[in-house]
């Protein structure tokens, strides 16, 4: 007889749930008024809101899209700041954190930006250690990022370049035709983040299996 497996419950303490929940609470008007809507495109802001819903839902397909979406990035983005911290030039030479060092940034924006780029990961990793890694979640996440690039691309403002739709760093790229440049991203990014961090996180954590008896 195969034992049918029983989904786990309660993985996720109720403290953790509300603060991510307060944290959010000021996250968003705040940057809303100083940044405007647009800013939460950006995928590190579409993931802060999507891990704050699915820690309540204890979701691993959530958890494993957004890991998906930005742990790989969130590493480039602390070793970057870090960096820029210890040696005074950023290390990767993109400028990803270059606003972290900007005073003509609010303060506000910039200890709301450090503190969450700081604990999105760890929560990312500590929940997929607990709930697992759902194998399915990189296609979704693809999906997801084929809506989000286009709507940047078109709808906001290139000096922000919200996800780097008009260029990689903050100068936007002029060796190709914009619409071309898009549709590469949008290869690039699923290939070159995505389905690594897929197999990377498949291999961790893995959903456990019953034994069949």
């Amino acid at each position: 007889m195969v034992l049918a497996s029983v989904e786990k419950t309660n993985q996720i303490p109720l403290w953790l749930k509300i603060l991510a929940t307060c944290f959010l609470c000021v996250f968003v008007p705040v940057y809303w008024i100083k940044r405007g809507p647009a800013n939460f495109l950006w995928f590190c802001d579409i993931a802060l809101i999507v891990v704050t819903i699915a820690l309540w839902m204890e979701s691993r397909f959530l958890i494993s899209m957004m890991a998906v979406s930005i742990l790989l990035p969130e590493l480039v983005w602390s070793v970057d700041y870090f960096g820029r911290l210890l040696t005074g030039s950023h290390l990767f030479g993109l400028g990803a954190t270059s606003y972290m060092f900007n005073e003509k940034i609010p303060v506000v924006i910039r200890v709301l930006s450090f503190i969450f780029h700081i604990y999105l990961p760890v929560i990312l990793l500590w929940t997929l250690y607990r709930l697992r890694f759902h194998e399915k979640s990189w296609i979704a996440q693809t999906a997801l990022a084929w809506v989000v690039l286009p709507l940047c691309f078109w709808f906001t403002d290139p000096v922000a370049n919200i996800n780097w739709v008009f260029g990689p760093g903050p100068t936007p790229q002029q060796w190709l035709p914009g619409p071309f440049y898009l549709v590469l991203l949008m290869i690039l990014l699923p290939l070159l983040i995505y389905l690594p961090s897929h197999y990377l996180f498949k291999r961790l954590f893995s959903e456990e299996k019953e034994p069949d008896t």
